[in-house]
């Protein structure tokens, strides 16, 4: 993995050392109004770092890449993230602390992890899931040239019923 220039910010390859700063980011609670909760600690998300500084299973069957979003003031956002498959397809998510929504900077991480996944991964197809409610989400998705996954897709990498799938290929 590499650091990955986003224009508005940078991409840093994340480690267990950015667990305490992070801790900080991903307890704003406004990020899990439709799904999921705050780390329950920081040694908690250290350990969760740690296992993914491994960057992929034992088996080597995919690949888990994990980037930190930097802001030109030093401060950290949030993340993105993307877990490749050996057929050319990945799947993405990010989250930015509330205090940055809105700003260019989500679209600018994800557009730049997409080009990075694309021309150094070999990765032709995203695909993202998220909960139906999830409206911010969707429009962020959509401004980068998502669509709605076929029934398919659907099918595939839907695990329960409030969730949608989007797909650029």
């Amino acid at each position: 993995m590499r650091e990955v220039s986003a224009g508005r910010c940078v991409l840093e390859p994340q480690v267990a050392a950015h667990a305490q700063e992070m801790f900080c980011v991903l307890s704003d609670p406004a990020i899990y109004e439709f799904e999921n909760v705050p780390p329950e600690s920081e040694a908690w998300l250290h350990r969760r770092f740690k296992l993914l500084e491994s960057r992929g299973p034992a088996d080597g069957s995919e690949d888990w890449l994990n980037w930190v979003v930097r802001l030109p003031s030093g401060q950290l956002a949030g993340y993105v993230q993307a877990t490749v498959s050996r057929e050319g397809w990945a799947y993405v998510a990010y989250e930015l602390n509330s205090q940055y929504w809105r700003q260019g900077i989500g679209k600018a991480s994800v557009k730049a992890m997409l080009q990075e996944l694309s021309l150094a991964y070999g990765v032709r197809e995203f695909v993202a899931v998220l909960k139906a409610r999830n409206f911010r989400s969707r429009a962020l998705l959509l401004s980068l040239g998502f669509r709605d996954g076929s029934a398919e897709q659907v099918e595939r990498h839907r695990d329960e019923q409030d969730e949608i799938v989007m797909v650029l290929a």
